[in-house]
């Protein structure tokens, strides 16, 4: 039991002697939350329990709260004060850190990794853009936060599914085929427009030159449908092979690639028979309609077109009826904020199939605005359109992009300041980070340097100094923050509390010295440095964030 749940235990008892001793009137105890004031004066940890209780106990809160004050039985409380209306402050014992300290360093390397006993399993699912073309700055948010929160669920005890859903049917990948058709024939010799509604990225002329480069005319004499079928499945695979090294390079791994093709036609008119039977489909002007107006949608939605052609939507519901067939307790997708108004439809279409539509979240995802020396980035350099994921990566490098994607939330605009991100100074938060851990990497080097062994372990009540006891607070609070960061999907906690976590390392580097210190502080500040080397590193991995050891 930690600190934090020792407290909380405590308090509980206490407050149950108070409902015995007429303080308060039985009933359910409201949670214990306790939080580490903003300020040192108010102590170690203080908790609004008591005014939380004024209704559920039907007291008095300050009389709560000083019967606790006068009755608490921790080992760990030094002081106790109520402020306000009843608020509690807890002043904790001087060697309550070295407990603190000791029982990380003794956790080792599985302190941050946090166990359940029956773990949910969830599948994230998130990027899932069309194989048609490269991923643009707005993928690569949905790239880093997606593969973040899974790292950050798995982190947290959770059994964790990352997927991507290959949209490789229905016209888009018509129009694919045709986009690069028009550019082949006009390098044969045979001007011809990209259609209007196809893709007129500069890459598509360039899938259009490999295909000339290794083919040559082949497919100049073959019939148009023969050809389109072709350059169909040649962009395809090329498209989804950039698309899979573009993900790579950004540390961006998914454990099922699932292709939409596999739903049609048989899983999309399985599903569609099942709402027939439960009468959620009905037939109309030739098509099929759900009746997601029934569920909360304000109308109904066509599935089935009066040519028989399946629309995304009905895709969308087989494809979800498949993931919980697999056994998932909770799917959470990441989709982009202009797909808002779709998630009520495909919930009610859950909610038809019988299924809850509860365990469906759908987080959705912000725009991205670049800025260069302060000047707002529109268009590719090198294409004069959308700057693509690549092209960012090329200038700011994969960690300070995932790094600055996931330090805002996911619905609120980041504005990613790229002349920030590249500048090797203090400003820069994931140069800050990284430099932290890079320098207890010295600090190790240079122990070894000087033929000093580091045990790891020591007298942790030597560690006494403000900047030694902040920092083991801090790192104190990581277990819970993971926990409830999982909780609340936040990867931008993880960001925040790392950063603030080096800068208290930084300001512990500049106040307490390690060479030329007695052996037995000496070790116990060693231990320190350890414990903060391994959270940051694991905080990092969950960012996607590389950890290095030389800056």
């Amino acid at each position: 039991m930690d600190m934090k749940e020792t407290l909380a235990a405590a308090i509980a008892t206490t407050a149950k002697e108070a409902i015995a001793a007429g303080v308060a009137q039985d009933g359910v105890l409201p949670e214990i939350m306790l939080e580490v004031p903003p300020e040192k004066e108010f102590g170690d940890f203080a908790t609004n329990f008591a005014m939380k209780s004024a209704r559920a106990l039907r007291c008095n809160p300050r009389a709560l709260a000083t019967y606790i004050k006068e009755h608490l039985d921790c080992p760990v409380v030094d002081r106790i004060e109520v402020a306000g209306p009843g608020f509690i402050n807890f002043y904790l014992k001087r060697n309550w850190t070295a407990q603190l300290l000791a029982s990380m360093v003794e956790r080792g390397a599985q302190y941050g990794r946090l166990t359940r006993e029956h773990p949910e399993k969830i599948q994230v699912e998130f990027v899932s853009a069309n194989p048609t073309g490269l991923l643009h700055v707005g993928h690569g948010r949905g790239a880093a936060v997606g593969s973040a929160l899974a790292n950050l669920l798995e982190a947290a005890g959770y059994d964790v599914e990352r997927e991507y859903y290959i949209n490789d049917a229905g016209n888009q990948m018509n129009k694919l085929a045709a986009s690069v058709n028009a550019h082949y024939l006009t390098l044969h010799g045979v001007p011809t427009e990209v259609p209007a509604d196809g893709y007129h990225g500069a890459d598509i002329l360039d899938t259009a030159k490999r295909i000339q480069k290794l083919y040559g005319d082949k497919y100049m004499n073959m019939p148009e449908a023969e050809r389109l079928a072709a350059f169909r499945t040649l962009a395809y695979q090329e498209k989804l092979a950039i698309l899979k090294e573009d993900l790579e390079a950004f540390n961006c791994h998914f454990d099922v690639w699932f292709s939409e093709l596999t739903l049609h036609p048989d899983k999309i008119n399985e599903a569609v028979a099942t709402l027939e039977k439960t009468d959620d489909i009905y037939t109309q002007d030739g098509a099929k309609w759900l009746r997601s107006s029934k569920y909360g949608d304000d109308k109904d939605r066509v599935v089935i077109r009066e040519s028989g052609e399946p629309t995304y939507l009905a895709a969308d519901i087989a494809y979800h009826k498949n993931k919980f067939e697999r056994g998932f307790d909770r799917v959470i997708n990441l989709w982009g904020a202009d797909h808002h108004g779709y998630i009520v439809r495909l919930k009610a279409a859950l909610t038809a199939l019988g299924l809850d539509a509860d365990k469906l979240e759908i987080l959705l995802l912000q725009m991205v605005r670049l800025l260069r020396g302060g000047e707002e980035v529109k268009l590719s350099k090198r294409t004069g359109q959308t700057v693509t994921m690549q092209e960012l990566i090329e200038e700011v490098g994969t960690d300070a992009a995932r790094y600055f994607f996931c330090m805002r939330s996911l619905d609120s605009q980041l504005d990613f300041d790229m002349t920030l991100a590249t500048s090797q100074s203090n400003e820069n938060p994931v140069f800050y980070v990284q430099y932290a851990h890079a320098r207890i990497c010295s600090i190790l080097r240079q122990m070894e340097s000087e033929h000093i062994a580091v045990q790891g372990r020591g007298n942790y009540e030597r560690l006494q100094d403000p900047a030694e006891v902040d920092l083991i607070k801090k790192l104190g609070e990581y277990e819970e923050l993971l926990a409830a960061a999982a909780e609340k999907r936040a990867v931008q906690s993880v960001a925040t509390y790392v950063y603030e976590l080096a800068g208290l390392f930084h300001s512990f580097y500049n106040h307490c010295r390690i060479l030329g210190v007695d052996a037995e502080l000496q070790q116990a500040r060693l231990a320190l440095v350890l414990v903060t080397q391994h959270v940051i590193r694991q905080a990092l991995g969950i960012l996607g964030v590389s950890a290095p050891e030389h800056m």
